[in-house]
Protein backbone atom coordinates (compact mmCIF):
# COMPACT_ATOMS: atom_id res chain seq x y z
CA UNK A 1 0.00 0.00 0.00
CA UNK A 2 0.95 3.70 -0.76
CA UNK A 3 1.44 5.95 1.37
CA UNK A 4 -0.43 9.72 0.69
CA UNK A 5 3.22 11.21 -0.01
CA UNK A 6 4.00 8.35 -2.19
CA UNK A 7 0.89 8.25 -4.08
CA UNK A 8 0.77 11.78 -4.63
CA UNK A 9 3.98 12.24 -6.01
CA UNK A 10 3.40 8.93 -9.00
CA UNK A 11 -0.50 8.72 -8.95
CA UNK A 12 -3.49 10.41 -10.60
CA UNK A 13 -5.91 7.71 -10.28
CA UNK A 14 -9.44 7.53 -12.41
CA UNK A 15 -12.06 5.46 -10.39
CA UNK A 16 -15.46 4.02 -12.14
CA UNK A 17 -18.13 2.30 -11.55
CA UNK A 18 -19.04 2.73 -15.38
CA UNK A 19 -22.10 5.16 -14.27
CA UNK A 20 -19.95 7.67 -12.92
CA UNK A 21 -15.96 8.58 -13.23
CA UNK A 22 -14.01 10.34 -10.62
CA UNK A 23 -10.66 12.05 -11.21
CA UNK A 24 -8.83 14.68 -9.62
CA UNK A 25 -9.54 18.02 -10.48
CA UNK A 26 -7.63 19.72 -13.29
CA UNK A 27 -6.51 22.90 -14.77
CA UNK A 28 -9.83 23.78 -16.81
CA UNK A 29 -12.05 22.85 -14.44
CA UNK A 30 -12.85 25.70 -12.85
CA UNK A 31 -15.74 27.07 -15.37
CA UNK A 32 -17.59 23.70 -14.98
CA UNK A 33 -16.96 23.73 -11.13
CA UNK A 34 -18.39 27.66 -11.07
CA UNK A 35 -21.42 26.56 -13.11
CA UNK A 36 -22.16 22.83 -10.76
CA UNK A 37 -21.63 25.27 -7.72
CA UNK A 38 -23.75 28.37 -8.16
CA UNK A 39 -26.68 25.50 -9.70
CA UNK A 40 -26.38 24.31 -6.21
CA UNK A 41 -26.28 27.16 -3.37
CA UNK A 42 -29.96 26.24 -2.72
CA UNK A 43 -29.67 22.91 -2.12
CA UNK A 44 -26.49 21.86 -0.59
CA UNK A 45 -24.79 25.32 -0.05
CA UNK A 46 -26.66 25.07 3.32
CA UNK A 47 -23.90 22.32 3.99
CA UNK A 48 -20.89 23.24 2.42
CA UNK A 49 -18.76 26.23 4.20
CA UNK A 50 -17.54 27.17 0.97
CA UNK A 51 -21.04 27.60 -0.88
CA UNK A 52 -23.09 30.70 -0.58
CA UNK A 53 -24.25 33.47 -2.78
CA UNK A 54 -20.81 35.36 -2.79
CA UNK A 55 -19.30 32.20 -4.66
CA UNK A 56 -17.56 33.42 -7.69
CA UNK A 57 -15.15 31.82 -10.15
CA UNK A 58 -12.00 32.70 -8.50
CA UNK A 59 -12.94 30.45 -5.81
CA UNK A 60 -13.24 28.04 -8.52
CA UNK A 61 -9.95 28.76 -9.57
CA UNK A 62 -8.51 28.47 -6.27
CA UNK A 63 -10.62 25.04 -5.37
CA UNK A 64 -8.91 23.21 -8.75
CA UNK A 65 -5.05 24.93 -7.80
CA UNK A 66 -5.44 24.08 -3.98
CA UNK A 67 -6.50 20.48 -5.04
CA UNK A 68 -3.26 20.18 -7.16
CA UNK A 69 -0.98 21.45 -4.52
CA UNK A 70 -2.91 19.22 -1.63
CA UNK A 71 -2.82 16.09 -3.90
CA UNK A 72 1.14 16.67 -4.16
CA UNK A 73 1.25 16.78 -0.78
CA UNK A 74 -0.45 14.32 0.03
CA UNK A 75 -2.32 16.23 2.40
CA UNK A 76 -5.89 16.00 0.32
CA UNK A 77 -7.45 13.52 -2.10
CA UNK A 78 -10.05 15.31 -4.03
CA UNK A 79 -11.85 14.50 -6.76
CA UNK A 80 -14.38 15.63 -9.59
CA UNK A 81 -17.77 13.15 -10.19
CA UNK A 82 -18.13 13.07 -13.83
CA UNK A 83 -21.41 11.35 -15.43
CA UNK A 84 -19.14 8.03 -16.97
CA UNK A 85 -21.13 8.50 -20.93
CA UNK A 86 -21.29 12.56 -21.42
CA UNK A 87 -18.48 13.21 -18.88
CA UNK A 88 -20.13 16.32 -17.42
CA UNK A 89 -19.58 16.89 -14.17
CA UNK A 90 -21.69 16.26 -11.35
CA UNK A 91 -20.07 16.80 -8.37
CA UNK A 92 -16.98 16.41 -5.67
CA UNK A 93 -15.78 13.90 -3.36
CA UNK A 94 -12.75 13.06 -1.46
CA UNK A 95 -10.47 12.20 2.06
CA UNK A 96 -9.17 15.22 4.31
CA UNK A 97 -8.14 15.26 7.77
CA UNK A 98 -5.75 12.49 7.28
CA UNK A 99 -4.55 10.97 10.55
CA UNK A 100 -1.29 8.93 9.47
CA UNK A 101 -0.63 7.51 12.57
CA UNK A 102 -4.32 5.93 13.38
CA UNK A 103 -4.58 5.56 9.45
CA UNK A 104 -8.05 7.49 8.90
CA UNK A 105 -9.40 9.90 6.90
CA UNK A 106 -12.09 12.20 6.85
CA UNK A 107 -14.60 11.09 3.30
CA UNK A 108 -16.78 14.46 2.32
CA UNK A 109 -18.89 14.73 -0.80
CA UNK A 110 -21.91 17.06 -2.96
CA UNK A 111 -23.40 16.67 -5.76
CA UNK A 112 -25.35 19.31 -8.10
CA UNK A 113 -28.80 20.28 -7.57
CA UNK A 114 -29.59 18.61 -11.36
CA UNK A 115 -27.59 15.65 -10.21
CA UNK A 116 -29.66 14.36 -6.71
CA UNK A 117 -31.36 11.58 -5.84
CA UNK A 118 -29.50 9.44 -8.75
CA UNK A 119 -27.10 7.72 -6.89
CA UNK A 120 -24.62 9.46 -7.55
CA UNK A 121 -23.16 10.88 -4.27
CA UNK A 122 -23.40 7.07 -3.03
CA UNK A 123 -21.26 5.87 -6.11
CA UNK A 124 -18.70 8.54 -5.17
CA UNK A 125 -18.42 7.84 -2.12
CA UNK A 126 -17.75 3.95 -2.17
CA UNK A 127 -15.18 4.42 -4.81
CA UNK A 128 -13.50 7.22 -2.55
CA UNK A 129 -13.37 4.88 0.52
CA UNK A 130 -12.62 1.98 -1.68
CA UNK A 131 -9.54 4.25 -3.39
CA UNK A 132 -8.52 4.88 0.50
CA UNK A 133 -8.67 1.79 1.82
CA UNK A 134 -6.75 0.35 -0.92
CA UNK A 135 -4.67 2.58 -2.13
CA UNK A 136 -3.77 4.94 0.69
CA UNK A 137 -3.46 2.45 3.72
CA UNK A 138 -6.42 3.77 5.63
CA UNK A 139 -7.85 1.65 8.20
CA UNK A 140 -10.93 3.92 8.91
CA UNK A 141 -13.05 6.25 7.11
CA UNK A 142 -15.44 8.66 8.60
CA UNK A 143 -18.10 10.66 7.35
CA UNK A 144 -19.63 13.60 9.44
CA UNK A 145 -23.08 14.87 8.66
CA UNK A 146 -24.76 17.77 10.29
CA UNK A 147 -28.25 16.36 12.27
CA UNK A 148 -30.60 17.99 9.55
CA UNK A 149 -28.56 16.69 6.71
CA UNK A 150 -30.76 13.90 6.15
CA UNK A 151 -29.43 13.69 2.35
CA UNK A 152 -26.09 13.36 3.52
CA UNK A 153 -26.73 10.74 6.14
CA UNK A 154 -28.86 8.30 3.43
CA UNK A 155 -25.27 8.28 1.08
CA UNK A 156 -23.82 7.51 4.39
CA UNK A 157 -26.17 4.53 5.16
CA UNK A 158 -26.26 3.88 1.63
CA UNK A 159 -22.60 3.65 0.50
CA UNK A 160 -22.45 1.04 3.74
CA UNK A 161 -21.10 3.20 6.61
CA UNK A 162 -22.34 2.55 9.75
CA UNK A 163 -24.05 5.00 12.41
CA UNK A 164 -21.86 5.55 15.36
CA UNK A 165 -23.54 8.52 17.37
CA UNK A 166 -23.42 12.15 17.60
CA UNK A 167 -20.67 14.40 18.55
CA UNK A 168 -21.15 17.49 20.32
CA UNK A 169 -19.40 20.57 18.38
CA UNK A 170 -18.57 18.97 16.50
CA UNK A 171 -18.75 20.99 13.05
CA UNK A 172 -18.64 25.18 12.10
CA UNK A 173 -21.59 25.64 9.81
CA UNK A 174 -21.80 29.53 8.60
CA UNK A 175 -20.07 30.60 11.61
CA UNK A 176 -21.86 28.12 13.87
CA UNK A 177 -21.02 25.28 16.15
CA UNK A 178 -23.13 22.92 15.58
CA UNK A 179 -23.65 18.63 16.24
CA UNK A 180 -22.65 15.88 13.83
CA UNK A 181 -23.99 12.64 13.25
CA UNK A 182 -20.63 10.82 12.50
CA UNK A 183 -20.60 7.38 10.20
CA UNK A 184 -17.88 5.37 9.29
CA UNK A 185 -16.89 2.55 6.87
CA UNK A 186 -13.64 -0.07 8.20
CA UNK A 187 -11.87 -2.00 5.82
CA UNK A 188 -13.97 -5.74 5.84
CA UNK A 189 -16.59 -3.16 5.09
CA UNK A 190 -14.70 -3.54 1.61
CA UNK A 191 -12.82 -6.71 2.35
CA UNK A 192 -9.44 -5.17 3.07
CA UNK A 193 -7.59 -6.91 6.09
CA UNK A 194 -5.88 -4.05 7.77
CA UNK A 195 -2.41 -4.54 9.70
Amino acid sequence: MSSPRDLAATDRPRLSDGTVVLRPWQDGDAPRLYEAARESIETVGRWLPWLDAGYDIEDSIQWVATSEAAWRAGDEFRFAILDAPEGRLLGGAGLNQLNRTHHIGNLGYWVRATATRQGVATRAARLVAHFGMTRLGLGRIEILTAPDNVASQRVAENAGARFEGLLRDRLMVRGRRIAARIYSLVGEDFGVVGD
